[in-house]
C-alpha cells in the first residue's frame, strides 16, 4: 500500500528482457536508503519488488502484464519515474491509499501553464471514466491527485509548482502516456452493487 506522495524521481538505467523476466533497473537515492530485498517499491504508480539493488541502484523484474498494462516500457534509458516506498504503521497518510495495481494508462492531451500553475488533460480508457468523479481521487504516475474536471472525453488535474518540480511531470509532454490507478473505493462499491 502506498500514499501517492513521490519519495523522488529515479533515472531508468536499463529495461530489458531477459530469459525470465523483463528487468527494470535504476537509479535512485532516497528509496535505496534501508532497503530490504523484496520490498515494494512504487515505480510511476506500479507497485514492483525490489529483487537486486546496491547503493543508488535497485532492480526489479517484471511480469508481461505489469509491461502490457503499464507505460514503464516506455519511459526509456534516462527518463524519469517516480518513485514511492511502502507505507508503514508510523507514515502520515498526505496523499489516498494507492494499492500500486496500476488499472491501464491514459494519454495526456494538455499540457498549460496557467498562471503559477499547470493544468493538464488526460484521456483515459472510456469504460474506465466511471471511476473518475469530480474532485475524487486518481493516482496518475503514482501521484495522488485530484480530479478537478471529469466529461464523457476524459479528464483534467491541477498542478502547483513543487509538484510538478518533486515528481516526473515535469518531463512529459503532449502524446505521452501515464500510468492511472482509479480509486480503490470506487471499484470495491461497484463490485459490492453490481447485479449478480
Amino acid at each position: 500500500m502506498f500514499t501517492g506522495i513521490v519519495e523522488e524521481t529515479g533515472k531508468v538505467v536499463s529495461f530489458e528482457e531477459r530469459d525470465n523476466a523483463w528487468r527494470l533497473i535504476l537509479e535512485a537515492h532516497e528509496v535505496t536508503r534501508d532497503l530490504q530485498m523484496g520490498d515494494s517499491v512504487a515505480v510511476n504508480g506500479c507497485c514492483l519488488t525490489a529483487v537486486a539493488f546496491a547503493e543508488n541502484r535497485i532492480e526489479f523484474d517484471l511480469l508481461e502484464e505489469s509491461k502490457r498494462l503499464t507505460s514503464i516500457g516506455a519511459v526509456g534509458v534516462g527518463g524519469k519515474v517516480n518513485l514511492e516506498r511502502a507505507l508503514l504503521p508510523s507514515t502520515r497518510m498526505g496523499g489516498h491509499f494507492v494499492s500500486g495495481h496500476v488499472d491501464g494508462t491514459g494519454v495526456i492531451e494538455a499540457i498549460e501553464p496557467r498562471g503559477k500553475d499547470f493544468f493538464f488533460r488526460i484521456k483515459p480508457a472510456m469504460e474506465n471514466l466511471r471511476y473518475i468523479v469530480h474532485k475524487g481521487c486518481i493516482t496518475v504516475d503514482g501521484i495522488s491527485l485530484t480530479v478537478a474536471e471529469v466529461d464523457e472525453s476524459g479528464f483534467a488535474i491541477w498542478l502547483i509548482p513543487h509538484t510538478m518540480e518533486v515528481t516526473n511531470l515535469h518531463t512529459k509532454k503532449v502524446g505521452d502516456l501515464v500510468n492511472l490507478e482509479y480509486d480503490l473505493i470506487a471499484k470495491y462499491v461497484e463490485k459490492l452493487f453490481a447485479p449478480k
